[in-house]
Formats: structure tokens, sequence, C-alpha cells
């Protein structure tokens, strides 16, 4: 099966639509037109990086979809070096690429700490977390309380990872505060909103003191692989709704 380039960029747009008031530096949507009119194949993928392209290309795919996209900001002044590089693999073989950043964060279904959430079995999870404008995580009640370590088992299962713990004043989980990728940042917010933890994907040495002081719990379940759960959740929406085949290329960075 086979559909229009600009038909899957709309299916796409539709689903990742920005919330209002999003601030976001990644120029969401479709950041590269490779040239290719008709898509038979989207390849999915974390990052827009050159493994990811040349899987894609040899894979036969017309479009590439990822989180972390090639254009930030006013980021092209000058399309040489690694970016030529990336940009010379798409052109040439006739694949585009989408990105989506903020929205799928913060998407309230597909989005990573939605999916996270739900993997989780949190039944009441509620926006959480204002960032670039809008809310991007998720938070609520676990089924049943669990410890540290209870926790971090279950997220290196569900999400092939190995959790780092920072510990808090908690000796069980209950409620607690989810922002996938680098949202150590959020746990304040976690600590007025009573929770006992939050679950991102890293934290720095400057989130450290911010779980010091606040006493919440920190799990750091990887950048990366917090960063997965939304991207397959839209690659299924994707692959329903169109009719298209679809890959997901697994390039975790270990971080």
């Amino acid at each position: 099966m086979s559909a229009k380039l600009a038909q899957v960029v709309s299916c796409l747009d539709e689903l990742l639509r920005p919330p209002p008031g999003c601030q976001d530096s990644s120029n969401n949507g479709l950041q590269v037109d490779g040239g290719s009119p008709t898509v038979r194949r989207v390849v999915f993928g974390v990052d827009a990086c050159q493994a990811l392209f040349e899987e894609a290309a040899a894979r036969g795919a017309q479009l590439v979809v990822v989180h972390h996209g090639l254009s930030w900001r006013d980021q092209f002044r000058r399309l040489r070096g690694l970016t030529a590089r990336r940009l010379e693999t798409l052109f040439k073989n006739g694949v585009s690429l989408y990105a989506s950043h903020l929205p799928l964060d913060a998407h309230p279904e597909l989005g990573h700490n939605a999916q996270l959430a739900e993997m989780l079995g949190i039944a009441d999870s509620a926006p959480f977390f204002e960032y670039g404008g809008i809310a991007i995580g998720r938070a609520g009640t676990l089924p049943k309380p669990l410890t540290p370590a209870q926790l971090a088992a279950k997220l290196n299962r569900l999400l092939k990872t190995d959790c780092v713990i920072y510990p808090g004043r908690a000796m069980t989980i209950r409620k607690i505060g989810i922002v996938s990728g680098g949202g150590g940042d959020c746990a304040e917010a976690a600590a007025e909103l009573g929770c006992d933890a939050i679950l991102t994907g890293e934290i720095t040495h400057a989130h450290w003191h911010l779980l010091k002081e606040t006493g919440v719990t920190g799990i750091a379940a990887g950048h990366y692989r917090t960063e997965t759960p939304g991207l397959l959740a839209v690659m299924e929406r994707l692959r329903r709704e169109c009719k298209i085949a679809c890959d997901w290329v697994d390039l975790p960075t270990g971080l």
C-alpha cells in the first residue's frame, strides 16, 4: 500500500498539532521534503541522525518520523559538515523528515508521558509540569504502592532499560510525576503536587540538589528509552489509519 506524502503529513499534523500556547524550539512538522511524492514505507526513530537516515534508505522508506529533528529555531544558516551529510543522504534517497518534539511529549493519549503512565497502570493521570508554555508531563497514582527498587525493576522490564534511583524521603511510592527525556526540573513541581517520586529520562548534576531539597525520589530510566513510547504509539496509529508499512528502528544511545 502507498499514500501521497501530503496525505501522510496531514495525518501526522492532525495527530500531533501543537497545543495552544506551545513555544517549542523544534520546528515541528515536515522539516525536509526529500522529493518522493508517494510514501510506501515510513521509518520511526528517536533521533534524526546519519545512522537512522541510512537505515531508512536501506529499507526503501520515503519518510522518517522522529522526536528530535534537525531543525531547531533558526539553526540552518550554513548547510555544511554533518548537517550537509545528513541532508545529502535524505535528498539522494528521496527520504523526507518529519519531527514532533513537545507536542509528542504532551499528547494526552499518544504522548511519551501518557504512554508511560498507561504502562504503569496509572488510571488518574493528569497534565503536569509546564514547559514551553504547555504542560508536557503527566502525574497520577500507581495502582499499588511500590518501593523505588520495585518501580525501577518494573520499568527495566517495560522499557528494556537500566534505571538509576535517587532515593528521597518516601520508602514507598504511590503518587508520581512523569516527564520523559531531560525532565529533572520537574522535581519541585512534583513536590508541590504531593508526589513521592518523579520518573524521567536523565537527572543531571543540577537536578540532584532539587531532589535532595524536596525529598522527592528520582527514577532516571534513560533519555532515549523514555522517549520511545510515544513514537511507537504514533507509528501504530499511522499504520492503522493510513494503511501504510511502518518500521521501528531502535538506535539506543545508552543515555
